[in-house]
């Protein structure tokens, strides 16, 4: 099949290709990139006033299966990632089993493929049932697909056995992908701790907690010549602490979400269990420094941490119901509202962010619009205002606080191996 994209605006952070251009696919693979194309043979599809990317790519996703099939199921949260504009997803291995054997990756794999189409990569956990005593298999897992290893959902908090991992997953062309907070001071706390806290009566979950363990991690990485990627950054130390390491040349990447640059703890009181992630919503300063890192390249790459859970589950009490949030449907329009549409970063900035290098982090060859390249594509209308409806989503979960929100940046249409997945109807 061959699929002419006519007239859109393309966005190529990598090859710096920009315009107005047509491409032509064709079996699967992006076969001419020019002006005024022609084939007759080939589907048209129009782009005129919207923007051409390679299609997003999520390293930070929770798709909850097996184990966990009534908050999410591999097909569910592909259907959720295609709407939201990804051609490529990768899991974490929190489920039950957690997914630390070649025969849990296969799953994953086989799962996936009979799903819409959306690539989807697992990550294998650090530790055997993610319980950080006993290391994982990493060859046998990255040979059986895994692309990186993680305990996400609970940190490393052996730093011995978090070293050797990093060494061992270094020697299989891995990266460890790290939860930084300490155990033992967030355990059972459900919000930042700071003004908040002090006015809801509970215990807070500490900007130090995320703070330690970043510098931790940031020195094993240093002292050992391996690379470790940070997630979810939360805190403006963290982000200060990712950036001197940085610049002393340590192989140090991370990570921030949507929610990071655009809630403040205040959105608890406001929303309750709907705002309760982890790491916490921090303070408007700590905002503004996740803004200024994902400016300055401090900060590598935008996932969304897509956490379903279900109604009942978030309907406990704060400090009983789950932390997290989904992201999958809603990350784009954030990313666009927040900080293109207020000057703050460019639209090749945010796409890079988006895809190219949330790839390279994980190693998988996605992430570029080029000739010869499978033809993962992202079409969307940069201007086009919508609501935020919860009750159309495509994941299981619903559990958002930007329910009704009014976002400006719509997903239009997500082509995979050049097949159109999802094309917005409205």
């Amino acid at each position: 099949m061959k699929l002419l994209i006519k007239q859109g605006k393309l966005v190529d952070p990598v090859g710096g290709i920009g315009g107005i251009i047509d491409i032509l696919v064709e079996d699967g693979k992006v076969a001419v990139i020019g002006s005024h194309l022609e084939e007759p043979m080939a589907r048209v599809l129009d782009a005129s006033g919207l923007v051409v990317s390679a299609g997003l790519v999520d390293m930070h996703v929770h798709l909850r299966e097996p184990g966990f099939a009534y908050k999410e199921e591999i097909a569910t949260g592909a259907a959720a990632a295609a709407r939201g504009g990804f051609t490529s997803i990768a899991c974490m291995p929190n489920t039950k089993p957690a997914i630390d054997t070649p025969e849990m990756v296969a799953f994953v794999r086989d799962r996936a493929r009979q799903g819409c189409g959306v690539h989807v990569w697992p990550i294998a956990s650090v530790s055997k049932g993610q319980m950080g005593r006993e290391m994982t298999d990493a060859r046998a897992l990255r040979d059986a697909g895994a692309v990186a290893l993680s305990d996400d959902g609970l940190p490393v908090m052996d730093a011995n056995l978090m070293r050797d991992a990093l060494m061992r997953a270094t020697r299989n062309q891995l990266t460890i992908l790290s939860h930084c907070e300490d155990a033992n001071m967030v355990d059972g706390r459900a919000v930042n701790e700071g003004k908040v806290s002090r006015q809801l009566g509970i215990p807070g979950r500490p900007a130090i907690a995320e703070e330690l363990m970043v510098a931790r991690d940031a020195m094993l990485a240093e002292e050992t010549g391996t690379a470790v990627h940070i997630c979810h950054v939360s805190t403006a130390r963290s982000v200060d602490l990712i950036r001197r390491y940085k610049k002393k040349g340590v192989a140090i990447t991370c990570e921030t979400c949507p929610q990071y640059f655009t809630l403040t703890e205040d959105e608890v009181v406001k929303q309750g269990t709907l705002a309760k992630v982890n790491p916490p919503l921090r303070t408007s300063a700590d905002v503004d420094a996740i803004i200024a890192g994902l400016k300055d390249g401090t900060i590598d790459a935008i996932a969304t941490d897509h956490a379903p859970h279900s109604e009942e589950e978030k309907a406990r009490p704060l400090t009983e119901a789950p932390s997290g949030m989904v992201g999958l449907e809603t990350a784009l329009g954030l990313t666009l509202t927040q900080l293109y549409h207020t000057g703050r970063m460019s639209l090749s900035d945010i796409v890079r962010k988006m895809t190219i290098n949330p790839a390279n982090i994980l190693r998988i060859p996605k992430g570029r619009l080029a000739l010869g390249a499978d033809a993962d594509i992202l079409i969307f209308d940069p201007d086009e205002r919508w609501t935020v409806k919860p009750e159309e989503f495509a994941s299981k979960g619903r559990n958002t606080p930007f329910g009704g929100v009014r976002l400006r940046g719509k997903v239009k249409y997500t082509i995979i191996g050049g097949e159109i997945v999802y094309q917005d109807k409205a």
